[in-house]
């Protein structure tokens, strides 16, 4: 089986690598020639773990390739995943352009049967919009008989364990309007799934709303225990107590119960935004979810706020360590991470930024410019530093020598955004602390 991944993006990559990975041979189209040569050397645009051994070693055994022509390679193809980013537009709607350029370029160039798959995050409906697009470029072109299916394929990968997850998927969502598109599909997947077949296939509209759903579900479930745990402040209660005692509930269950700064990345916001602008255009309000993007909103202000109640507001000169830049650990994503929100705050009240982040730095350093000091490690940052504010929780950062931090930072204050210290602790080496619902 042969298919083509057009995007080496987040999704694109790892899709095409972990499928050329069960020996199929796999094609990665981009635009950005400077990225695709860099990936026939081996340099690979994003972090993730895992990712480079399987890019590399696939490469060289001759299964996974790069390219920027796709009308070269498309005739060679089974099928082709349509993997291009869907950013939010200035009014919270997916944007479109670049599912439709790689739609025109298919129809302008295949000459015989294909299956087209989207896995990019698409608006309910978009499958059905590309087949149209494509039948009237083959019509154009007098191939109005020429066989083509669609078919949507989401993605439900977790950065920081999408090679895992695209390995070893705990369901495969497909959505199909053919039996050939669904042999098709049967045939790429079994190889992952062979103890137990998990591809769950249903009709295209269906498997375009699940991703929606999805995300948005999880998103709920994050604003929710933001909100419980902003109430236990103020009433006293503590909510990791109250996070256990509801999480062994088996009708709730334990996952995505953690309160925290806000969620962030690629995924969340953005696809909360767009199921609202869907719901908008269907001529329905999404009550619930706009109510958990403004949860969202506010949490992420919550750990400058913490910090200027703490100096009675008056942080005009304080300097603040900063450990943590990326959304979630693992990853080097910074897109709506709330640690930028946080530094944005303290930037505008002329406080003092010390940072650091395992991965993250070049890609904050690229939205932030040099308005920041990048730290070499955990404890230069905190070095002078009036508070050390915590909005990531990566491994390194949860056992630190709080000795050292105690004589290095002149004010001994800990505000800790994902709730990892234990506050007993921490007062018994002098330090101030805030957590979140605690």
């Amino acid at each position: 089986m042969k298919i083509a991944v057009v995007g080496t993006g987040y999704v694109g990559l790892v899709s095409g690598a972990c499928f050329a990975e069960m020996g199929v041979d796999v094609t990665c189209v981009d635009i950005d020639e400077a990225k695709i040569e860099g990936l026939k050397q081996g340099i690979i645009p994003i972090y993730e773990p895992g990712l480079k051994n399987i890019v590399v070693r696939n490469h060289d055994a001759g299964r996974l390739h790069f390219t920027t022509d796709l009308p070269s390679v498309l005739n060679d193809m089974d099928m082709v995943f349509i993997a291009v980013g869907t950013p939010s537009d200035e009014d919270g709607n997916a944007e479109m352009k670049y599912v439709w350029k790689v739609t025109e370029t298919i129809g302008d160039h295949i000459d015989k049967p294909l299956l087209i798959v989207t896995k990019s995050t698409v608006p309910v409906g978009t499958s059905h919009r590309i087949k149209e697009r494509v039948q009237k470029r083959l019509d154009r072109r007098g191939l109005s008989n020429l066989g083509f299916d669609v078919a949507s394929n989401p993605e439900f990968l977790k950065e920081g364990a999408a090679v895992d997850d695209f390995m070893s998927p705990d369901r495969v969502v497909v959505g199909v309007e053919s039996e050939r598109a669904k042999e098709l599909m049967t045939r790429l997947y079994r190889p992952f799934l062979l103890n137990n077949f998990r591809v769950i296939f249903m009709d295209i509209l269906s498997s375009e709303m699940t991703k929606y759903a999805s995300n948005a579900m999880l998103a709920t479930r994050i604003s929710f225990m933001n909100d419980i745990a902003n109430l236990c402040e103020r009433v006293g209660a503590d909510v990791n107590m109250v996070r256990r005692g509801i999480g062994s509930d088996t009708r709730i269950g334990k996952n995505f119960l953690y309160p925290g700064c806000g969620y962030g990345g690629s995924c969340f916001p953005k696809d909360v935004k767009a199921i609202i602008k869907v719901a908008e255009n269907a001529g329905y309000e999404m009550s619930v979810l706009k109510a958990v993007e403004q949860v969202n909103e506010n949490q992420k202000k919550i750990l400058f706020q913490k910090f200027s109640e703490f100096f009675n507001g008056v942080v005009e000169g304080k300097t603040v360590a900063v450990w943590g830049l990326s959304f979630k650990p693992e990853t080097d994503d910074v897109r709506d991470a709330p640690a930028l929100q946080l530094i944005d705050s303290l930037l505008e009240s002329n406080v003092n930024v010390r940072a650091y982040d395992p991965a993250a730095m070049d890609e904050a350093r690229k939205r932030l410019n040099d308005k920041i000091y990048y730290a070499k490690d955990i404890y230069d940052a905190a070095n002078n530093a009036d508070a050390l504010i915590v909005p990531t929780e990566w491994k390194e950062f949860r056992l630190p020598n709080w000795e050292i931090l105690k004589k290095i930072m002149r004010t001994h204050l800990v505000i800790d955004g994902r709730n990892i210290y234990n506050k007993e602790d921490l007062f018994s080496y002098g330090f101030g602390y805030r957590g979140i619902g605690l």
